[in-house]
């Protein structure tokens, strides 16, 4: 039950993300960018020595928004 949870959490990230950035790829890229922004996330507020993703809630869900942004501004950059 918590591969679901955790697919559908990376869905719902990645597709608000790509909202703020202004890309789209499909429900398999939201899921991707939002899995590895919470990675991203986790590792940027570990190195500010602030609480990573912790579980389904508002501030997990911020920090993998964060993360997810992050990552999309780079891809986008690195795209042109």
């Amino acid at each position: 039950m918590n591969i679901i949870i955790f697919i559908i959490f990376g869905a719902l990230v990645g597709w608000v993300a790509s909202m703020i950035v202004g890309t789209s790829g499909g429900l398999i890229l939201d899921i991707i960018v939002g899995i590895v922004g919470s990675v991203i996330g986790g590792w940027l507020m570990g190195f500010l020595d602030k609480s990573p993703v912790t579980g389904f809630n508002i501030h997990s869900f911020l920090v993998a928004l964060l993360g997810s942004v992050v990552l999309l501004v780079i891809v986008k950059a690195l795209g042109r």
